[in-house]
């Protein structure tokens, strides 16, 4: 095959933990009676609350079909790449088995929320019935937060409040939380975020907040506190240049182990829309750890069983729209009609591998 999928998750092939009925139908066209793929395939998911083997095995037995871990890209699967930060404390918001998620990426010496909180009892006093019942000095100072600190957000965490002011009150002391602010401290030590969906789509008739919501709060509050912007040191998960790119990597990787000569030219990512552009100021130095992207092009096929609405309509003046309500990509992204239209829209995702079939003369 000289073409790949890129497959999202969420509804494209389940709503919530329930299966979308032609996720099953369309798997067995990709796979032979052996169960072995037939083409290169990669789930793309903006998911970070669990590992990759975790994703795998719900997957294979969601779609009946033999699916490894090489072959699920997490949202926070980019950070193995990451290796200067490696070595250093990080800080890491969400939920889910968070410092397994952290080691398992490659980080030394990642820290909760929750142990941050513990450490600093007087930090977290939104919640009355939290609060420590008498107010004590703070002993404990955590003299691993220094400056090289970073903050990973993987994923939307429970508690909303611990985690804005906890993630607030390191970046405003370049990572000596307990300490007055010091506004001069900008640009703050760096941030790593995973995921920038607004919302998504489950088992609700309406979409559900996402971690992108969790970082508008964020990137407010901050600029209220100090009238700066945030600024990310990467952004990741779709719909990134930096995702897509690791994701084609993948694609290339179990092309090279199946041993076929035929090089990538197309992907289709089917129920993702294509890269949007990036605002030059973010970071651009995971370029280097990176091969260049070695397929001639990228197709969207959007299905029509997730968030996306066939009938909304873009804005035509590209000059106001990253305002447009429409547009619900993140802060630092831009809006392009011309790379948010996707190439091919279908009802579901059997009608997707079937047009790819169709449209690549690929006879299985």
């Amino acid at each position: 095959p000289s073409f790949g999928f890129l497959f999202d998750i969420d509804g494209v092939l389940v709503r919530g933990k329930t299966p979308i009925p032609a996720a099953k139908t369309a798997f067995q066209k990709l796979v032979n009676s052996q169960g072995q793929f037939l083409v290169p395939v990669v789930f793309v998911t903006n998911a970070g609350n669990c590992l990759r083997q975790k994703k795998a095995d719900q997957l294979s037995h969601l779609l009946g079909v033999p699916i490894s871990q090489d072959q699920v890209m997490m949202s926070h699967s980019p950070l193995q790449m990451f290796k200067r930060y490696h070595e250093k404390c990080v800080l890491v918001s969400g939920q889910g088995p968070l410092l397994d998620i952290a080691q398992d990426l490659g980080f030394c010496q990642p820290i909760t929320i929750e142990t941050l909180r513990e450490k600093h009892p007087l930090l977290d006093v939104v919640d009355h019935d939290r609060r420590p019942n008498v107010l004590v000095s703070e002993i404990f100072v955590l003299k691993f937060f220094v400056c090289s600190l970073a903050v990973v957000l993987f994923g939307e965490p429970v508690r909303w409040e611990t985690n804005l002011q906890l993630i607030i009150d390191v970046l405003l002391t370049s990572g000596y939380p307990g300490n007055p602010y010091h506004h001069e401290n900008y640009p703050h030590i760096p941030v790593l975020a995973c995921n920038m969906d607004l919302m998504w789509v489950a088992e609700a008739q309406s979409p559900r907040f996402g971690h992108g919501t969790f970082m508008v709060c964020l990137e407010n509050i901050y600029k209220k506190i100090t009238g700066k912007d945030l600024k990310y040191e990467a952004l990741m998960g779709k719909p990134s240049k930096l995702t897509y790119q690791y994701a084609e990597y993948l694609i290339r990787a179990q092309a090279a182990e199946r041993q076929w000569k035929q090089p990538i030219q197309t992907l289709y990512a089917v129920g993702g829309s294509a890269t949007l552009s990036q605002d030059d100021e973010i970071g651009n130095s995971w370029e280097t750890e990176l091969a260049s992207a070695a397929a001639a092009r990228c197709r969207s096929v959007l299905v029509c069983t997730g968030v996306y609405n066939p009938h909304t309509e873009a804005p035509l003046d590209t000059r106001e729209s990253i305002t447009e309500m429409v547009f619900h990509g993140h802060r630092d992204f831009r809006f392009d009609p011309g790379l948010v239209e996707p190439d091919h829209i279908v009802p579901d995702v059997d009608a997707a591998v079937d047009l790819v079939f169709q449209l690549e003369n690929f006879a299985p």
